[in-house]
């Protein structure tokens, strides 16, 4: 089992302080709209890595690329645009912790700002992401990933009904296809309230013996759970929601 705190969108000063003793994480994962410095000091404290996919808030990333001599953008070195040392999952399979993650940044486009997307133009995003899975043969009772992390909700699963809180109709299907044993997203803020979680039932292929079932969860503030790689669900320690 490898334990996880997922954070985003709010600051939680007793993750420094008091509790943090007590939660002894393997895995940082970041669903969005934190400070980078925040999720800089996370790591440090807790001395292990962070899996992240950037917010509606958050600086856009795009521009940047790492090159074995480091970071570059339009060609030039620069520093990490990023929180320092934190793996950048937006649209890509990656395995931290010996946990597998597929990521999806941005919310719904409602301005101009970074990190926003129509519903088409995250579709297309969606699907590329999708083909990545390709990479990671799905054996029977397995997934292709384990956690679908998005700043994001799916489109009538947590999301809300205001133009800049509506979520992407696009992921369910990514996850019917990428059988995530949890999608993870932040950016609704539940004010102080536990957020209603959600199971999305998954398609039955005929022949195969895979997940029937995909856990949707609310991770803003923070969330503390257990996960099995390539196992059947969560447990939930601990959760805070509201600043």
């Amino acid at each position: 089992m490898v334990r996880v705190l997922s954070v985003s969108d709010e600051v939680v000063d007793s993750l420094y302080y008091g509790v943090a003793e007590e939660l002894a994480p393997d895995l940082i994962v970041a669903a969005g709209d934190l400070p980078f410095d925040y999720l800089e000091k996370l790591m440090a404290h807790f001395g292990v890595p962070c899996v992240f996919v950037p917010g509606n808030h958050d600086r856009d990333l795009s521009g940047f690329k790492k090159t074995r001599a480091g970071w570059t953008e339009a060609g030039l070195p620069v520093r990490d645009p990023g929180p320092e040392g934190a793996v950048n999952a937006d649209g890509r399979i990656v395995t931290v912790a010996g946990v597998r993650i597929a990521g999806l940044g941005g919310c719904i486009r409602y301005n101009d700002g970074p990190n926003q997307y129509r519903e088409a133009a995250q579709r297309q995003r969606a699907n590329r992401l999708a083909l990545r899975r390709f990479a990671y043969r799905m054996m029977p009772g397995k997934s292709a990933v384990d956690i679908l992390l998005t700043h994001s909700p799916a489109r009538g699963i947590g999301d809300a009904e205001d133009g800049p809180h509506r979520g992407f109709r696009c992921f369910l299907p990514l996850v019917y296809r990428l059988r995530p044993q949890l999608l993870l997203h932040g950016h609704i803020h539940p004010h102080g309230q536990t957020p209603m979680d959600h199971t999305i039932l998954l398609k039955t292929i005929p022949g195969k013996t895979l997940r029937r079932s995909t856990l949707s969860l609310n991770t803003v503030g923070y969330c503390l759970f257990d996960i099995e790689p390539g196992g059947t669900g969560i447990r939930v320690h601990r959760r805070r929601h509201g600043a």
